[in-house]
């Protein structure tokens, strides 16, 4: 998928049904302080302006393969292109990230997890929306969540905990079927709310917010040491007297 297909997406009522669906599941779970920085990554835009305030300061990463377009319309331009594996900021500058069309996308997804964990600052929250494979979406070219890899709960659980981040909170979305058809689009939210109490397992997305931790691991062997204990010694040495005693097999003509 390319950034003329992701656009033409969200303009579609496919693509806005989608998009106000996920946001609702994410609005309770993204709040930003108004000091935070907030970083999308992938195709995030339709997401940003439904759930940050503009006074919030926000980017918008697009990897190098996909491309990049002008957002926001009105304003300072807050797009760049980035090759995904070496984003361009410093060490611990983003608050909240929320990744949408890149992890699935990605060549290798764990990789990508560790420089996101690289740019987050300690206890910087990423939220994370990927095609469910057990879902209908993940298995239907008519949307961006069909292309790349799907993930179920328990692969992005382990990937995300290789990469040193701490799941808190997951949420299934998008239950209705990926068809522009007009009833279906017209009662997304219906479908929403019965998908929610019924059939959690085979949501169209899975929604996950996890938290960058800051610990040293073990991995439970010692260390060998490579330098040798050393003992404490007194310097200079004292002067030992040493007594020496001969032993003759005869008595000794010098003796008294």
């Amino acid at each position: 998928m390319d950034i003329v297909d992701l656009n033409t997406f969200y303009h579609s009522p496919l693509g806005t049904m989608a998009a106000d669906v996920v946001t609702r599941a994410l609005q309770p779970m993204v709040q930003p302080a108004h000091d935070h920085a907030v970083m999308g990554l992938g195709f995030a835009p339709p997401y940003l302006e439904r759930l940050i305030n503009a006074d919030i300061r926000q980017m918008a990463f697009m990897p190098a393969k996909q491309g990049v377009h002008h957002w926001p319309n009105v304003g300072k331009v807050a797009t760049a292109l980035v090759y995904e594996y070496d984003l361009p900021l410093l060490e611990s500058t983003v608050d909240v990230a929320i990744v949408v069309h890149a992890l699935e996308l990605a060549d290798t997804p764990l990789e990508l997890l560790k420089e996101l964990w690289r740019v987050m600052a300690p206890q910087g929250k990423i939220y994370i929306v990927v095609a469910n494979r057990r879902g209908l979406w993940s298995g239907s070219e008519q949307s961006p969540f069909g292309f790349g890899q799907p993930f179920s709960r328990r692969q992005l659980s382990e990937l995300l905990k290789e990469a040193q981040f701490s799941v808190t909170q997951w949420r299934p979305a998008l239950f209705a079927p990926p068809w522009a058809w007009s009833p279906v689009l017209k009662s997304a939210s219906v479908i929403e709310k019965i998908g929610q109490y019924t059939t959690k397992g085979v949501s169209g997305v899975l929604i996950v917010e996890a938290t960058k931790q800051v610990y040293a691991f073990s991995s439970g062997k010692r260390a060998k040491r490579f330098v040798p204990r050393l003992r404490p010694a007194l310097l200079p040495q004292p002067h030992r007297h040493i007594k020496t005693r001969f032993a003759f097999p005869h008595p000794s003509p010098y003796e008294d």
